[in-house]
């Protein structure tokens, strides 16, 4: 996904929970293709540990011959989550990486020094009749050890993760360790992320084992301190607090968090960096045409002036 600064998301207020520390609600915004609700970064909140984009991906309805057309792009300082629900991705990178991604499928893309890539919708479903996609899209910062280091793709299958029931909701943990389980998916620095469900009313307790989390609730509705929070809101949770989680029925929320990163971060266009002459050179490389193509890729996506 490429950086569009025109999303900024919306802080309406604090909140004087104590569990709670800021609320964040995402602007909606149609991108010609599909729709993209960003709540990170945000005017009171750039990261949740190192999460510092987050993106959710539509849903959006194609029909026959439509799609998703991002055309290659470069990033650097970062590493890329795609995780859908819905739909499918055909994702190219310049280290020679051609794979569709599918709903419960992990593609976890780390640029470090620097890698370009594209999605687009695979040409198997539009030549569907109706198809759909939907999902999120996050980055994480990269801690500055790591920034440099060299691009890496890892593609994690749905049956890879862990998935399982605890107190009546359904987790697939997408990255780091939480109630016992550990996630394959290799992190740079300590980070949690993972999908929760259920069908029912019902309660969930996070411990305070991360440095920052929090929820961004996909559909339905959440219950803290008898506030109620409901889709398309991030609630970022206080640290140190153990908090209870009233889930409503067919919610469903992505909890989100981790150690935050070894100092600051500037974020422009599709690059991140603990250095402003890291970003000089960025602009420099992709403006000139060094960094690596895509192979099967004609297009790509130019500096923004």
């Amino acid at each position: 996904m490429s950086w569009n600064p025109a999303l900024d998301p919306d802080c309406p207020t604090g909140d004087d929970v104590d569990a709670i520390e800021t609320v964040i609600v995402p602007r909606a915004r149609d991108l010609g293709d599909f729709e993209v609700r960003r709540a990170l970064p945000a005017p009171k909140r750039q990261m949740v540990g190192p999460f510092i984009f987050f993106d959710q991906m539509g849903p959006s309805d194609f029909q026959h011959g439509e799609g998703i057309d991002v055309r290659p792009h470069p990033h650097i300082g970062l590493a890329t989550i795609t995780y859908l629900f819905e739909g499918a991705i055909m994702h190219r990178d310049s280290l020679g990486t051609e794979l569709v991604i599918r709903p419960g499928d992990v593609n976890w893309m780390k640029a470090g020094r620097g890698i370009v890539h594209s999605e687009r919708t695979p040409e198997e479903l539009r030549g569907r009749t109706g198809h759909r996609l939907h999902g999120i899209q996050a980055w994480v910062a990269l801690p500055t050890s790591q920034e440099r280091a060299e691009p890496a793709f890892t593609h994690y299958p749905e049956a890879d993760l862990p998935r399982f029931e605890h107190d009546g909701v359904r987790i697939s943990l997408i990255a780091g360790q939480w109630l016992n389980r550990e996630s394959p998916v290799l992190v740079d620095s300590p980070t949690l992320y993972a999908e929760v469900r259920s069908d029912r009313q019902t309660e969930l307790i996070i411990p305070d084992e991360y440095a920052e989390r929090a929820l961004y609730i996909v559909e339905g509705e959440v219950v803290i301190a008898d506030e109620r929070y409901d889709a398309g809101s991030m609630v970022v949770l206080r640290p140190g607090a153990t908090v209870s989680i009233g889930i409503q029925a067919n919610t469903h929320f992505m909890l989100l968090g981790g150690d935050p990163v070894d100092g600051q971060r500037e974020i422009w266009w599709n690059f991140v960096a603990s250095k402003p002459e890291l970003m000089d050179q960025a602009r420099a490389d992709w403006k000139a045409g060094r960094f690596e193509p895509v192979p099967n890729e004609t297009e790509h996506i130019p500096l923004p002036e």
